[in-house]
Formats: C-alpha cells, structure tokens, sequence
C-alpha cells in the first residue's frame, strides 16, 4: 500500500510526535531567513515552499517578514484541501517540477525533509526546476545515510550525502552549509570561504 499523507499522517508526526515542534521550526525559518537576506543584501519578499505540506512554514515565515509572499505546493490531497485558501497552498508533485514554473525566481525557496523520500527518478524530474525557481537561497533539508535519523522511515531513502551534492552542485546550487545552497543566480557573488568545499 502507497504512503498517504493524510490527516492521520500529520496528526501521527507533526503533533502527536513532536516533529512539528513550533520552536525547533521557528529556528529553522530564522536561519533560512537570515541565510537568504545576507546574501540577497535586502529584505526577502517571497518564498516558493516545495513539498509544504500543511503550510507550516508561512506563519513564522510572515511573523518576520509581514509583506512577504508566500506560494507552496504539496502532493498531499488532504493539505491542500484543507489549508489551500487559507494559506496559498497548491497541489503538485515533486517531479511536475520539471515544467511547472508558478513565479518567477524565489527569494527563499523552501524544500524541508522531502528529497530523502523521493525515488531517483523523480528527484531528477524535479531538481531542474528547483534551480531555476530559486533566485535567492535554497534551505532544502535532507537526511542522508551518514545520518542518524529520528521520525517516519517508511519510503525513506538511505542516500549518501554525495549523492545530493553532486546534483546540486551540477544544477549550479554552492552550499553553504546548514541545509542552505546558494542558487546558481548568486553562485558568482560569493566568497571562496562562504561556499563549503566539496569533499575529495
């Protein structure tokens, strides 16, 4: 049987077990944030949340920058059916990614604990569209085999890291570290110590 990301599903993980922490979320949104204005050297003024689920991220996101637009997009019927008014969500995949192009280039584009879910194929329909979105900074946070993981296993991919790098970094992406990758349209403008290297 499929994987259902369903009311139940965002009960189980998101408030009865605790992923969906308010405090452990607002530190991450703050980074991401941060990460973004220092290298756009301005105020964000939109985000592009891929794999949103219920849209957690806006709140946090508008608690800090009140005028930002916020636009997500998750493959969850029961998410968009039941937040898309109310919090700008829309139904897609990930792989539609691969033509879909809703906005142009986003501040912050947000991809938070989905790529490890994500078989080989549709991780690279998607990822082109992911580049060419983020005209900013990406925080796409991945777990990896090197990790030690804690929450849903089911479909989880034990990728090594290396292999989310060298994807990334073809599409142009630098990281920076902390989940962050600067996008290919602000890989130039950054300093050889702002970009971590690339493991030999």
């Amino acid at each position: 049987m499929g994987k259902r990301y369903d009311r139940d599903y965002f009960d189980t993980w998101y408030r009865r077990r605790g992923l969906g922490d308010a405090r452990r979320l607002a530190r991450k949104v703050a980074l991401a944030v941060a990460v973004a204005e220092y290298h756009l050297e301005r105020p964000i003024r939109s985000v592009l949340d891929i794999g949103c689920g219920e849209g957690a991220w806006r709140a946090p996101l508008l608690r800090l920058r009140p005028k930002l637009r916020y636009l997500g997009f998750d493959g969850s019927e029961y998410a968009v059916a039941r937040y898309g008014r109310r919090r700008n969500l829309h139904h897609a995949r990930f792989g539609d990614f691969a033509h879909l192009r809703p906005c142009p280039p986003a501040d912050l584009l947000v991809c938070a604990d989905v790529l490890h879910y994500l078989d080989a194929r549709e991780l690279d329909r998607g990822l082109p569209g992911l580049a060419a979105l983020c005209g900013g900074v990406a925080f796409l946070e991945t777990f990896t085999r090197e990790d030690e993981t804690e929450g849903d296993e089911h479909d989880f991919r034990q990728r090594p890291a290396a292999f989310y790098r060298r994807r990334l970094e073809a599409l142009g992406f630098a990281q920076l570290g902390s989940h962050c990758w600067l996008s290919p349209a602000l890989r130039g403008t950054a300093t050889a110590l702002e970009i971590a290297p690339t493991p030999a």
